[in-house]
Formats: structure tokens, sequence, C-alpha cells
């Protein structure tokens, strides 16, 4: 692939947010592009150096990115410090993939960044004589991080894309790095295993520079990255330990690591298996950041009460129950059984389902089959994605001999209402598999449902 392409003209100065993101889908040949050259000179042009103006966290993994970065900004947001995050995909809004101060950011601010960002990748030189091509993630990269920087932030979240080590997010040098789960997903950019995935993980730790790895079972290519470059490593397991009972949890550093202990702490307000590692690896981060951003230990309390983080295991109250999450690979969807399990007995468990056709169907759906009892299968507004129809004949591939009660929709909203409409109010409905699937049944908002069977 060149460097550089002939691009398509920008939007003019009235251009809404959704008019600059339509630019963003047709300057690129291809979605995704691994590799830091032509991004890097882009920021460089726009100011944007290794160092941003604040000090920087930056999150990669497979699973629990997304709730490490919401725990991190809800605890230093409770301990008084300028947050600001990013994070993706988004599930309705663009607006939710940056945060400032833990609100969505102002959309006139992110058009005043895209602009800037265009502005920087159309300068002609005697090296580049033509504009420089950028995906749609390192567009809107670069324009969020600049509306970042730009904040007047004491502490800047940044969640990794894809991999880490080519990741347009690995521009910036992070005064920690954390790593969370490790699994098999996206083989065709990272690698067919563990081992593979794992390098490319490990890509953004520097050297010198601490690292927390909340994996339990982390691949070794990981610790013999860190050790080549001598990073400072923190290791759920290791360097810090949790443990917990029903009614509450500890967590506690080495004697080497500084021997801090918390206890008596109240569960993550997030629900899940998997929240308490990610907690306590946000503990790791607060320790290894003391020194610079000191943190009570009521703001850590606190903070892990109160944070959010939509569709992930979000369970909505209502007759009959929602259950939102955003899991879309094998591993994310074996911890989403595992919370099903743990709920409770429902006499049907329906399952709206939309995915992306390069992931591991089979095994997403082997894997949660027998806790379901009817399937909506939906359609998805990308080119990506699955059919409906394809996963109806996939999942009775997996289930041969088992009656398989399963339809296909259009819409994940049709697919809910009918859901909805054949679901008894001591029912539980769980909507999975897709940003895109959990995101099309929060359009209008979260649902409060009610079925027709609860009607009076």
């Amino acid at each position: 692939m060149t460097l550089h392409a002939e691009l398509p003209v920008a939007p003019g100065p009235n251009a809404t947010l959704n008019d600059w993101l339509a630019h963003c889908e047709r300057i690129h040949p291809t979605t995704i592009d691994m590799g830091l050259d032509r991004v890097r000179q882009v920021a460089d042009r726009m100011g944007l150096g290794p160092k941003l103006n604040a000090t920087l966290v930056t999150v990669a993994g497979t699973n629990g990115k997304g709730s490490t970065c919401a725990m991190l900004e809800v605890i230093y947001g409770e301990a008084g410090y300028r947050t600001g995050v990013y994070t993706s995909p988004h599930l309705v809004h663009f607006e939710e993939r940056c945060r400032l101060l833990g609100e969505p950011v102002n959309t006139e601010q992110l058009i005043a960044a895209f602009a800037h960002v265009e502005s920087a990748r159309n300068q002609i030189d005697d090296e580049n004589q033509v504009a420089i091509s950028l995906s749609y993630f390192e567009f809107t990269t670069l324009a969020i991080v600049q509306v970042l920087n730009q904040s007047n932030l004491d502490v800047i979240i940044l969640e990794v894309g894809l991999g880490g080590r080519l990741d347009a997010v690995n521009l910036w040098d992070a005064d920690c790095a954390v790593i969370t789960s490790i699994d098999i997903d996206h083989t065709e950019f990272l690698g067919p295993d563990r081992e593979s995935i794992g390098f490319e993980k490990a890509g953004i730790m520097r050297s010198g520079t601490p690292v927390v790895l909340s994996d339990p079972a982390v691949p070794q290519s990981v610790l013999n990255r860190a050790s080549e470059l001598g990073a400072e490593v923190w290791r759920v397991g290791h360097d810090f330990h949790f443990s917990g009972d029903k009614q509450q949890w500890g967590w506690a550093s080495t004697p080497e690591r500084g021997g801090r202990r918390y206890s008596g702490l109240a569960y993550p307000a997030l629900r899940g298996a998997n929240q308490l590692l990610n907690a306590s690896g946000v503990l790791a981060v607060l320790e290894v950041l003391r020194p610079s951003l000191p943190v009570t230990a009521q703001a850590i309390r606190t903070g892990l009460s109160l944070v959010d983080w939509p569709g992930r295991f979000q369970i909505v109250p209502g007759q009959p129950t929602l259950v939102l999450d955003v899991a879309h690979n094998p591993h994310s969807v074996a911890a989403l059984t595992v919370n099903l399990d743990a709920m409770g007995y429902f006499p049907t468990t329906h399952a709206v389902v939309g995915a992306m056709a390069d992931k591991d169907l089979d095994a997403m759906l082997s894997r949660v089959a027998p806790l379901i009892d009817r399937w909506y299968f939906t359609d998805l507004p990308t080119a990506r994605a699955a059919t409906a129809a394809d996963l109806v004949q996939r999942l009775k591939r997996v289930n041969p001999g088992k009656a398989v009660v399963a339809e296909a929709f259009a819409t994940p909203q049709q697919a809910l209402d009918a859901a909805v409409g054949a679901a008894d109010p001591t029912d539980r409905i769980v909507v999975f598999g897709s940003f895109y699937t959990v995101g099309g049944v929060l359009i209008n908002g979260t649902p409060r449902l009610s079925s027709k069977h609860s009607v009076p």
C-alpha cells in the first residue's frame, strides 16, 4: 500500500459531525491498516508529540479494557482530578468515545479537532506531494487526543483499539501501561494464538515504565518483552493479590511493592465475574501513580460503588429482565455464560444475537447455547456482519440433534420486539454478540420492558 493517496474533498465550514465521520470513512482504502508511519506524520504536524499534557494511562487487552478505563476515570474523578478518557467503539453516539470530566465531549470541540486533523494531513511539502491517507480509526483518534491534550487535564486514559504495537494509540508514551485479559481475537491482524497476540499487546510497554498485567495467565511473550525493555512489571498474583467472599473483597501489594492493603471493599458496581480482576488491576495502577496522583481510600470506595459502563453485563430491571452485553468473542461470551448462570432461575431465556462474520461464531454459540431457549438473530448495519440467516444455520450445526427455536430479523430492535412479544414476565432476554447489536436496542434509550403477558 502506498503511503499517500488522492483523497475526497473535506467537508465545508458548516459541516456536521456526521459529515466529518462520513468523510473519515471515505478517505482510506481499508478499514483497518496496521502501522504508525502515516498517523505519526500527521500527529507531528499537529504538535502531538510522544508526551501528552497530562499523566497518561494506556490500556490494552482483549476484554476488560473499557471496564478498566471506566473504573480509573471515576476513581480519579472522585479524588478531585480532571479526567479525560478515550474508548472505542461507541454504542449509540460517537461522542461517547471521548469523555471530559465524566461527560461526553462537546460536538463542536470534536468538529474543530476534525478540521485540524484534515488541515494537517493535507499539508504539502517537498517530501509529501499529496495528502496523507488516514483510516477512520486513525483520523478520529488524532482528533480525540487533540481535544484531550488541550483540555487542561490531570490524567488521560486511552483505550487501545486493536492490538497495541501498531495501534494509533501507541503513538503516545504512557506513564503507566495496563494489559488486561489476552485471548484469541482479530487473528488476521494479531496472530493465531495467545503468544502472538500477547506480543502485539506488549507493544504499548516502554523502557523503564511501569506496566500492570491483570491477566492471571499472562503469555510468556508479554513477560519476555517486559524483560527486554526493563519495564517495571506489576503482575496480578505476583506483585499484587486480591481475595473476596460474598460480601466484600480486599487487595494488597507485596512488601516489595509497598505493602499497601485495602480491606472490606464493596464489590464494583459493574456486574460480572471478571470485574474483580479488572478492579484489582485498577488498584495496582493507582498504586503505581500514587507519587504523582495520590488517591484516598474513600475515593476508591466511592468510585467503585459509582462506576457505570453501559452494555457490559448490564441488567435492566423489568418484566422480563433484560441483560445487555457487548460480548463479541469466545472469551467474553464464556464470561457472559458464567454470569448468566449465576443469575438464578428463569423459566425461559431469550437471546437477541448479531455478530461479525470474522469472529469464531461456532465457539461463541456453542458456549452459551445450553442456557438459551429461544434465539432471535439479527442482521447488522455493517458489511462485516454475519447475516441473521447464516447465524440460524450455524446454531443448527453446533446443536446437532437438538430442536432449535430460532428466527431471523432485519434489525436488533425488531428482534428485541419479537422476544418481548414471546416472553413471560418472569423470563429474561439477553442481547449480545456485538457493539452494533447492543447499540441497536439502545438507540432510543435504555429499554424498560413490559411483556404483553404482564399487562392486566
